[in-house]
């Protein structure tokens, strides 16, 4: 067990759901004081907030709203002799901060400009990016919380990581690569979205290849090229990378739910049975 602090940072790394509790309100005898917190994982707990049976039906009411996969806020009340069966006497109140893990995986191949302007964007939304490329000078020295870059030597193996459910971006330097990569997607994977970075005449020329590779007609609907919207104007990496992070955004497996939040009247209410 670890502290809480450290443990928010462990989760975005590994793009891992977790909730936030922290004691609101103690009153009378309580194992932990008011400010204090931990952090519950779909299988992890870091730090502590007393231990027992109170902690065990925070655990419990942590996973069960975790399992439903929205960010949320909800304050529970909790006295210790009824609800915990505890002797301390005291009671106290509890704040719930659910973080779900990111609906949005994405793989990036390409650590040039385009690639570089694409994760700096996407640092900044609730996805989760792993970046890929063969050359480890590429990658900034900054590191964003939600990215993790992957230096390989073929870019392709990393396919051997890749989930159904994950969006695909190619935009490498190498358009050897980049025909590779998308063959390999397309005849190896399930994943519903693959953006090529490049023209039209590139486009035309990757689906005639594919063609002669075997891959079906039916397999084009999964693949976009040029990637990002048209409407978006320029061509500097930071417009081009705008007009791909729209249009990924835009895509229906891209929508995030709507955050509810806690009322003040909620919180209200709870702290006025302590």
């Amino acid at each position: 067990m670890s502290g809480w602090q450290a443990a928010i940072g462990v989760c975005h790394a590994r793009g891992e759901g977790f909730v936030v509790v922290t004691l609101l309100e103690a009153k009378g005898s309580t194992p932990r004081d008011s400010g204090s917190k931990m952090v519950v994982t779909h299988s992890e707990i870091y730090d502590t907030v007393g231990g027992g049976t109170l902690e065990k039906l925070i655990i419990d009411e942590s996973r069960a709203l975790l399992a439903l996969g929205v960010p949320s806020q909800k304050v529970t009340h909790f006295p210790l002799a009824s609800k915990a069966n505890q002797c301390c006497g005291g009671s106290l109140s509890a704040l719930f901060e659910v973080f779900p893990a990111p609906r949005l995986k994405l793989a990036v191949f390409g650590a040039g400009h385009v690639g570089r302007a694409v994760t700096r964007i996407l640092s900044e939304c609730e996805t989760r990016v792993d970046w890929i490329d063969s050359r480890p000078e590429q990658f900034p020295e900054d590191h964003f919380v939600n990215v993790r870059q992957w230096v390989l030597s073929e870019p392709e193996s990393y396919l051997e990581q890749i989930t159904p459910e994950t969006l695909v971006l190619v935009l490498t330097h190498d358009h050897s690569l980049d025909y590779r990569l998308l063959k390999a997607l397309l005849d190896e994977t399930e994943v519903p979205y693959i953006g090529l970075i490049g023209s039209q005449t590139k486009a035309t020329r990757f689906e005639a290849r594919l063609r002669r590779d075997g891959i079906p007609e039916t397999e084009d609907s999964r693949w976009r090229c040029p990637v990002g919207f048209a409407s978006v104007k320029g061509k500097l990496p930071m417009e081009v990378a705008v007009s791909i992070v729209a249009e990924v955004l835009s895509l229906p497996v891209a929508g995030l739910a709507a955050n509810p939040g806690v009322s003040w009247k909620s919180v209200q209410s709870v702290l006025g049975k302590s």
